[in-house]
């Protein structure tokens, strides 16, 4: 079977392939450069992703327990522990003893938490300009919106980076 060289599909039907990828390449494309300029960005407050992606979900649900925390980040118990050890250390969380059930730690920001989040604030609102500079606001939002349905019917959870899943093994 030959094929129009203008057409969209390649041999036996195959759809052909974009010249610079399709969509599912470039938003991995541009998630692995997003990911790496926030990573250098924030490594001047001495955090990693990871660190900053916690920081947010206790400031946003604060007294969550360490097991529910490592689920979300999709870290086994076992790697968040250590994980959580190096923050508290720092004085940016605190264990607190889980009200309801004593066997628990409930995690939740410090002040020089909250202070350093603020932080972060800063630098996410700057890596964002700078990664979006060549949309509108109004391009932004649309885009948003589609990224959020798309990201949503992938079952990814709001707010929580897969790459986080790296840490497993570590």
């Amino acid at each position: 079977m030959t094929t129009n060289p203008g057409s969209a599909a390649g041999p036996q039907g195959a759809p052909r392939p974009a010249k610079h990828g399709g969509v599912a390449f470039l938003l991995a494309q541009l998630g692995a450069h997003a990911t790496e300029l926030f990573a250098q960005r924030i490594a001047a407050l001495d955090l990693t992703p990871p660190q900053a992606g916690l920081l947010r979900m206790l400031a946003a649900t604060p007294g969550r327990s360490q097991r529910e925390l490592a689920d979300d980040l999709g870290m086994p118990p076992s790697r968040f522990v250590p994980f959580a050890d190096g923050l508290e250390q720092r004085g940016l969380i605190e264990r607190r003893r889980n009200a309801e059930d004593r066997r628990l730690y409930a995690l939740h920001l410090t002040d020089q938490g909250f202070a350093l989040l603020g932080e972060l604030a800063g630098v996410a609102v700057a890596h964002e300009q700078q990664v979006c500079g060549a949309l509108s606001e109004q391009e932004r939002g649309q885009l948003l919106g589609l990224l959020r349905r798309v990201a949503e019917e992938q079952g990814l959870t709001p707010g929580v980076h897969t790459g986080f899943r790296s840490l497993r093994g570590k």
